[in-house]
C-alpha cells in the first residue's frame, strides 16, 4: 500500500529560481549538477493513513544555467532519474513506489521525458533572499509556481510547494482511498553554481 506520488519532483523544480538570485557574473553560469540536491517529499493522509508512509524523491537536476545579469534561471531534470528514497520499506516495496511514480499514473516519464523550471521574475524579499517566480513543466502542462530562496555560503538554498492535481496528475490512492498521498508536495533545494 505504497502511495506513490513521487511526481512532484518536481520538481522540482522551482528550486531553479535559487540559483538565479545573485551571483556576482555577467554571464550565463552552469549549474554544478554534482553539488546541487533537490529532495521531494509527499505526505500520507486518508482514514488509515498510519498505514501508509510519507515519500522522499531525490530529484537530481540534468542540466541548468543562472544568469544574474538577465535575472534568469534555468533547471532541468530527467524524469527517469527520480529516485525514490523512503526508508524503513522493503526493497520490492521501494521498487513498486518508484514504478509507480515513473509509470503513466503520475509522471508518465515515457511519455513527459523532461522537467523544466524557467524563471519569469524575481523580487528581493530581504538581504540575501528572493521570491522567484516562474514556470514549471511537469507531465507534459506548463503552470506558474513561486519559490522563496536564500543565499548560503555560495548556494541557493529554498523550497517551493504546489498541488499535483495543477499539473494534471491525481493523488495515488489505496484501499479505496483510505490511504492516499495529499495533493501538495513540497520540493526543498540547494543549487550550487559552477566556480
Amino acid at each position: 500500500m505504497r502511495t506513490p506520488t513521487q511526481h512532484i519532483l518536481l520538481l522540482t523544480p522551482p528550486l531553479i529560481a535559487a540559483c538565479w538570485a545573485g551571483t556576482a557574473a555577467a554571464a550565463p553560469l552552469a549549474i554544478d549538477t554534482a553539488k546541487s540536491t533537490v529532495t521531494v517529499e509527499v505526505k500520507k493522509a486518508g482514514v488509515f493513513s498510519a498505514f501508509g508512509h510519507d515519500h522522499k524523491i531525490a530529484a537530481p537536476p540534468s542540466a541548468g544555467t543562472v544568469d544574474t545579469a538577465a535575472h534568469a534561471v534555468e533547471l532541468r531534470f530527467r524524469a527517469a532519474a527520480l529516485e525514490v528514497h523512503d526508508r524503513g520499506v522493503s526493497d520490492k516495496d521501494r521498487n513498486e513506489i518508484q514504478n509507480t511514480m515513473l509509470g503513466p499514473d503520475v509522471l508518465d516519464a515515457k511519455r513527459y521525458p523532461e522537467i523544466v523550471f524557467r524563471s519569469t521574475q524575481v523580487e528581493t524579499a530581504g538581504a540575501g533572499a528572493w521570491k522567484v517566480q516562474g514556470d514549471l513543466t511537469l507531465h507534459g502542462q506548463t503552470r506558474p509556481v513561486i519559490a522563496e530562496v536564500r543565499e548560503d555560503s555560495g548556494r541557493y538554498v529554498g523550497s517551493v510547494r504546489f498541488r499535483q492535481t495543477e499539473f494534471g496528475i491525481t493523488p495515488v490512492k489505496v484501499a479505496g482511498g483510505t490511504v492516499r498521498v495529499k495533493d501538495e508536495i513540497q520540493i526543498d533545494f540547494e543549487i550550487q553554481p559552477a566556480r
